[in-house]
């Protein structure tokens, strides 16, 4: 078994992959590149609602990387770290702007919604019920339901986008008006944090790996196997084993989970 991929073994395995074009080649150039992937991935999901999945993202820069890995040119002289960074956050930017499947009337009419509310809001002095913003816009209460629903999906807008609704003279963006709705109990944070450290503390290089592999770039337990020089039995059952242990300590700790 192979320990930290070193500096000769990834120029060996760049050279094998571009003589023969062998998936094998290319899996051990991803594991050995996917840390920069989670790293681009983390970093752009910190931005987003919690409703994004962060393994959509991270499925998106994988595609990014196994694109950059067939394209670089070894004998361009640029470091791969340089060149397959913007691609993987491209891949996950694209994924991002795909989730867009909001339709147009539908957002238009979330924003005629929300200007309504603060109409009413301003004329009532109070919080109006769903009843008199209904009324207002002319619309069933089903329709209503409806309406608040769709505006609750989760869209991709431009925060330095001009805020309409600006009584004053200054000019507005979103971002000086948004509403910080994903604030977090900190204690729960440091406590999920701290279980999650504690349950991967013992796993070994190449069970993480395994993990990785198998759940987050869906490679079968022969292509593990090839990639951490291990038989695809043995890499069944130390994924049997991993899961019986996670599964245990989990159970163990159920209670700091609540």
């Amino acid at each position: 078994m192979r320990g930290t991929t070193s500096t000769e073994e990834t120029a060996r395995s760049w050279r094998q992959f571009k003589a023969t074009g062998e998936r094998k080649w290319r899996n051990v150039l991803m594991v050995h590149y996917f840390p920069i992937v989670k790293y681009n991935a983390e970093r752009i999901g910190a931005k987003l609602p919690d409703e994004v999945d962060r393994d959509d993202l991270i499925s998106a820069g994988v595609f990014g990387l196994i694109d950059a890995i067939k394209a670089f040119d070894l004998e361009r002289g640029v470091k791969f770290e340089t060149y397959c960074a913007p691609r993987i956050r491209g891949a996950i930017l694209d994924e991002l702007r795909s989730m867009d499947w909001v339709p147009r009337l539908v957002r238009s009419r979330s924003h005629k919604l929300d200007r309504v509310s603060r109409e009413l809001e301003s004329t009532f002095g109070r919080t109006p019920t769903d009843g008199e913003i209904a009324d207002r816009l002319s619309i069933s209460r089903v329709e209503f339901e409806k309406l608040r629903r769709a505006a609750t999906a989760v869209v991709q807008v431009s925060l330095s986008r001009k805020y309409n609704d600006s009584d004053s003279n200054k000019e507005v963006c979103e971002i000086d008006v948004l509403q910080d709705r994903r604030g977090k109990d900190p204690f729960v944070e440091i406590q999920k944090r701290d279980l999650r450290d504690l349950l991967v503390r013992g796993m070994s290089r190449a069970e993480r790996l395994i993990l990785i592999l198998y759940y987050y770039e869906e490679m079968t337990m022969k292509e593990i196997g090839v990639t951490l020089d291990l038989s695809e039995s043995r890499v069944s059952q130390m994924h049997s084993a991993i899961l019986a242990r996670l599964k245990t300590q989990l159970a163990e700790r159920r209670k700091e989970l609540v």
